[in-house]
């Protein structure tokens, strides 16, 4: 049965596409005198001057052949790197700070928004599973300028019965489907609502219990929704059986690595290629599940070399923290793990140009002109130093600065 806060959600998507269209007064921002990695795999522009006009980067070059407005902000890059705005792929607006956003200080909002994402560099972020009363507004006043954060993309949740994680209040509503018909209900619901995917609990840790693992059924009817309105599906998988369920619905997004399981096999690494299901690692999640430093050391040893594995075997890798989940909103332990197994470029790529391929945002993940004015602005060069990746200066979303370090 649909939640009521899904439908309560349901008429606030509908009373909210009005909001969501309004735009601040446009300017021209221009970045000037940086060094300017327009992709992940191109050699470093220097002195680099991007402008920025109504949201679009309108010209990009290098200083002195491209022409500044005179009416422009131009913002000194001298020292610097600018690279394309940064993706988490797999974030939680579940933190009370979010609660009633639609009606809460946007000071406030923008601040917490500021600890949690756009100092470290997001402008689109995926919202794996939180209470849409409160997310909707929250992007419908993004989008409105109102709060200075990311593009939301939204996934909404279905979880098997008696599937309720040991890690949530036992109190909390959600949505279950205990047979494939359900499954299609919630996927429809979601379609109508307007979320932009799906995800899917294909297994879910009970703590001392066993865990309760999806229906390959019931999953792959809720697949078949998204799939249907060309929407991804993100699947959350606590062992063997989640994975294999992944495979067998066709799912798109593995949300985690999986550290009870020691590696993925041959027959799934040749299931993932040929399905072309994505990885999203989530390494230092695992950091903060247990207290014993050598149970975290093995945790960590097994998901490092799972996306060892994936990146070796050709699938696409996506930046994500859990972060919402977790409080750990300093990336810079995620770059660590990552470069364990990832090269400075591909972990650039999974942050830029792979999610915008993967989700088919066809004008980001670049610095180009026409692609959407989404810029990060760094200390130093993250190609000689992934920790760099972290020491964001500014963070730009269409156009418009939404952090800027202090």
């Amino acid at each position: 049965m649909t939640c009521n806060w899904l439908r309560t959600a349901f008429l606030l998507g509908l009373l909210g596409s009005a909001a969501g269209s309004m735009t601040a007064h446009a300017e021209t921002v221009v970045l000037r005198g940086g060094s300017l990695y327009a992709s992940p795999d191109a050699a470093p522009l220097p002195d680099a001057v991007i402008v920025m006009t109504d949201g679009v980067i309108s010209a990009v070059g290098k200083s002195g052949d491209v022409q500044v407005p005179s009416d422009a902000r131009v913002i000194d890059c001298s020292g610097k790197t600018v690279v394309a705005g940064f993706w988490n792929s797999h974030v939680h607006f579940t933190q009370s700070s979010w609660h009633n956003a639609g009606a809460a200080p946007a000071a406030a909002l923008t601040k917490h928004m500021q600890e949690m994402l756009t100092q470290w560099g997001f402008t689109t972020v995926w919202d794996l599973g939180s209470d849409p009363r409160d997310t909707l507004p929250l992007r419908q006043r993004i989008a409105a300028n109102e709060v200075a954060g990311p593009n939301i993309l939204m996934a909404g949740s279905i979880f098997p019965k008696d599937g309720h994680p040991a890690y949530l209040p036992a109190d909390m509503q959600l949505p279950e489907a205990s047979r494939p018909d359900e499954a299609t209900q919630l996927a429809r619901s979601y379609v109508d609502l307007k979320l932009d995917g799906v995800k899917l609990f294909t297994g879910v840790y009970k703590g001392n219990k066993p865990v309760v693992n999806m229906d390959p059924a019931i999953a792959k009817a809720a697949v078949d929704v998204a799939h249907a309105v060309a929407k991804p599906v993100f699947a959350h998988p606590q062992n063997k059986t989640g994975v294999e369920t992944v495979i067998t619905a066709g799912v798109d997004v593995l949300a985690h690595t999986v550290p009870s399981e020691s590696a993925y096999t041959a027959e799934q690494l040749a299931r993932f290629k040929a399905q072309g299901i994505a990885l999203i690692p989530t390494l230092s999640l695992f950091t903060t599940v247990v207290l014993d430093p050598a149970v975290t050391n093995r945790l960590i040893a097994t998901t490092v070399n799972q996306l060892k594995q994936f990146s070796e075997n050709g699938g696409p890798v996506l930046f994500g923290t859990d972060v919402g989940f977790t409080t750990l909103y300093d990336t810079t332990q995620e770059y660590e793990l990552m470069h364990r197994a990832l090269s400075e470029r591909q972990i650039l790529a999974s942050l830029t140009s792979n999610p915008a391929q993967y989700f088919k945002a066809a004008k980001k993940g670049r610095v180009e002109q026409g692609f959407d004015a989404d810029v990060v602005v760094l200390d130093g060069d993250p190609l000689s130093d992934v920790h760099n990746l972290a020491r964001v200066t500014y963070t730009i979303r269409a156009g418009h600065v939404i952090y800027q370090k202090p």
